[in-house]
């Protein structure tokens, strides 16, 4: 939802004194070691550093399924009130809720953000372990009394659905990283927890917050559940050489690069083909065309990225080196590499036609 604080290893060595975990760290791979004679952070960069763990970019990824939500309420009034509630709303899911959610990421993942991701505040020095659980501690408390405090100011029964939607928030995020039960470890458990995280209880929150739940929000979230989760299976194409030498049970690591392609881009036109059967059953007959319009966009795309993940639509590549990679990240690896171009098509298409249907819904129920 990445130091000069570091030094070389030349003997492989067990993350068990770090983090106690059984994954092994080889010295051929290159990899780092926080070290032990780390200069000391200037207070500046320990803010910066405070701020990055929480992930910033990564907050972005609620706010469509936020505003589609409270699009669909057509409930929403030009008010004060309103504006400050809808503040209120993008703030605890975004730098609280996702905030949360990825500090207890990096707390958890220091051994394989040392293979991954050097640079983030844990491996790079730059934050202590102390200093990253406090992190997410404050976040996690703050959030649950903000929760709290805006449910009871809804009152109710959309009250209490606000306060189970944040609750099963904080409460996935916590464990798709922490042991025990770490469900990111496999790809059947963690893909539907982002699904639900991303996709269900945001469309259903911010629903809530203005009115009561509408039927066909319930049908939207569903579709926000899978694209989410076709999404994450992709993106563990950036992470697959630490997962696989960590044990990390991603679909990349179980069944290969082919074959997981398959299954997301499967699930990202099921998504699209059950929409415009929706568009179509709620009235809305030239947005189902469209939507089919961008199902045969996409097939297109994933064809050529399936034969290859290296040149396939590379016409995006600037959109991902320039455009938005500050905001979805860039990347050596090919498979994921063609994974951002094909998102940047994806998500776009997938979020006009979000919010076009959701305005439509919204009116129907002024």
């Amino acid at each position: 939802m990445m130091s000069n604080a570091q030094q070389s290893v030349e003997n492989t060595i067990s993350i068990d004194a770090l983090n106690g975990e059984d994954c092994l760290i080889g010295s051929n791979s290159g990899k780092n070691l926080i070290s032990s004679t780390a200069k000391p952070v200037r207070f500046v960069d320990k803010i910066k550093a405070h701020i990055e763990i929480l992930d910033p970019v990564t907050w972005i990824s609620v706010y469509p399924c936020l505003t589609g939500g409270v699009m669909a309420s057509g409930a929403m009034h030009s008010s004060v009130h309103d504006y400050l509630m809808l503040f209120a709303l993008f703030m605890i899911y975004g730098p609280l809720g996702t905030g949360f959610s990825q500090s207890v990421n990096d707390y958890y993942d220091l051994e394989l953000d040392m293979i991954n991701e050097p640079t983030r505040p844990i491996p790079s020095g730059r934050l202590t372990k102390k200093q990253a659980l406090w992190n997410w501690s404050i976040v996690l408390i703050i959030a649950v009394l903000s929760g709290i405090w805006l449910s009871i100011h809804i009152g109710g029964l959309r009250g209490w659905i606000l306060c189970g939607s944040l609750s099963t928030g904080l409460f996935l995020g916590y464990i798709y990283s922490a042991p025990p039960l770490k469900l990111k470890k496999n790809i059947l458990l963690s893909a539907p927890a982002v699904g639900i995280s991303y996709g269900v209880i945001t469309w259903l929150s911010a629903n809530v917050f203005f009115s009561e739940i509408r039927p066909e929000v319930i049908w939207l979230a569903g579709l926000n559940f899978f694209m989410g989760m076709a999404l994450i299976i992709m993106n563990d194409f950036k992470s697959q050489e630490g997962d696989s030498q960590c044990g990390m049970k991603s679909l990349a690591v179980m069944i290969g690069a082919k074959y997981t392609f398959l299954v997301a881009f499967v699930i990202v036109d099921l998504v699209f083909a059950v929409f415009a059967w929706l568009a179509w059953t709620w009235g809305f007959h030239y947005q189902m065309y469209f939507i089919l319009l961008c199902l045969v966009v996409d097939i297109v795309i994933q064809i050529k990225l399936y034969r290859d993940p290296k040149n396939g639509i590379s016409f995006m590549q600037n959109a991902v080196d320039d455009g938005f990679g500050h905001t979805i990240g860039k990347s050596e690896i090919h498979e994921h590499n063609a994974f951002l171009r094909f998102s940047i098509i994806n998500n776009i298409m997938f979020l006009i036609n979000q919010f076009i249907v959701a305005a439509l819904i919204g009116m129907k129920y002024m």
